[in-house]
């Protein structure tokens, strides 16, 4: 499978008022592939979000950013985390990357319709429409109209403005944007928030059948059931470090990770036995294993040594695995 965005040691730090650091995403390394879902799963603030918005170059001015993030297409590359702005606004952003954002209505201007962010996203793309004008304007309802079917979103919805739509009709509103350019990869940060279970699966399989048809796929998600319907691998992601990678079924089934496998035994179905304790701030992250606190294999090393990833049939960063 070509590999389409290869993430080596992407590390993210915040420089806060009177000398704090917040470090959020730590040596993150990962592979995009065309035709395949990667997962990125784990609790609410441990930088799943800050890691792709460091992809699109969408981190605020007191981010420090390392690493290399390399987007190629067979002929060419583009380190994402150094290129300047006017290439990610005109080049990358949209066209050959989309982003589902988390949070739909702030990704969305309250004083246009659906209808207007969907036509002039398509006329931005999609150079065959063109701008709205008096002749193109029905291919362009037309487009947004079919744009919007793509996703589950009714056409009655498309002349609501962003406070007029309830949280799911958001959710497709943004996710609409989203495929417009239809882009080759796709980072989609929690894509079912808001939605009901049937509109959820619609959405996952929609993913899916991007993959497919060859785009490659991140989806941020804290969601193991949405990860296990539609991913082909898994990463495991506690506070900023990725712990555990590989294919789906054997993570899931398999991990290695003690911090994998209580999230595991954290399920319903799995007799719901919550990990113990709470994650560590990322301002006050410890010199050892972060998980060390919550895990009962623990040892004297964990909390003193950081551990190196070892592949024991998938990558495990742990001291005593599973």
């Amino acid at each position: 499978m070509t590999v389409l965005v290869d993430v080596r040691d992407l590390s993210v730090r915040f420089r806060l008022p009177r000398g704090t650091t917040v470090r959020a995403v730590s040596g993150a390394s990962f592979q995009l592939r065309a035709g395949r879902c990667l997962a990125l799963v784990g609790e609410s603030g441990c930088g799943k979000s800050v890691l792709v918005g460091a992809l699109l170059g969408l981190l605020p001015g007191n981010a420090e950013v390392a690493g290399t993030a390399a987007l190629t297409d067979g002929v060419g590359r583009v380190d994402l985390l150094t290129a300047p702005e006017p290439v990610l606004a005109r080049q990358i952003r949209g066209r050959r990357i989309g982003l589902v954002p988390q949070s739909p209505t702030a990704h969305l201007t309250p004083v246009h319709t659906v209808r207007r962010h969907l036509t002039e996203t398509l006329a931005t793309l999609r150079p065959t429409i063109g701008r709205p004008t008096r002749r193109r304007r029905r291919a362009a309802d037309l487009a947004a109209v079919e744009a919007g079917a793509r996703v589950g979103l009714p056409a009655s919805a498309l002349d609501h403005y962003p406070h007029e739509l309830s949280g799911g009709m958001a959710q497709r509103a943004v996710t609409a944007l989203a495929l417009a350019g239809d882009p080759e990869v796709l980072l989609a940060d929690e894509p079912t928030t808001g939605l009901d279970a049937p509109l959820a699966r619609r959405t996952l399989d929609e993913l899916r059948h991007l993959v497919d048809l060859g785009h490659a796929v991140l989806l941020i998600t804290h969601d193991l059931d949405a990860a296990a319907r539609i991913a082909d691998d898994i990463a495991v992601m506690y506070a900023s470090r990725i712990v555990e990678t590989g294919p789906v079924e054997t993570v899931l089934h398999r991990p290695r990770h003690p911090y994998t496998a209580g999230l595991l035994a954290a399920l319903p179905r799995n007799g719901f036995h919550p990990i113990p304790g709470l994650p560590p701030q990322l301002d006050s992250l410890p010199d050892g294993c972060a998980f060390e606190p919550r895990c009962q294999r623990a040892g004297a090393e964990c909390a003193q040594v950081p551990p190196a990833a070892t592949d024991g049939g998938h990558l495990v960063a742990c001291h005593r695995p599973c």
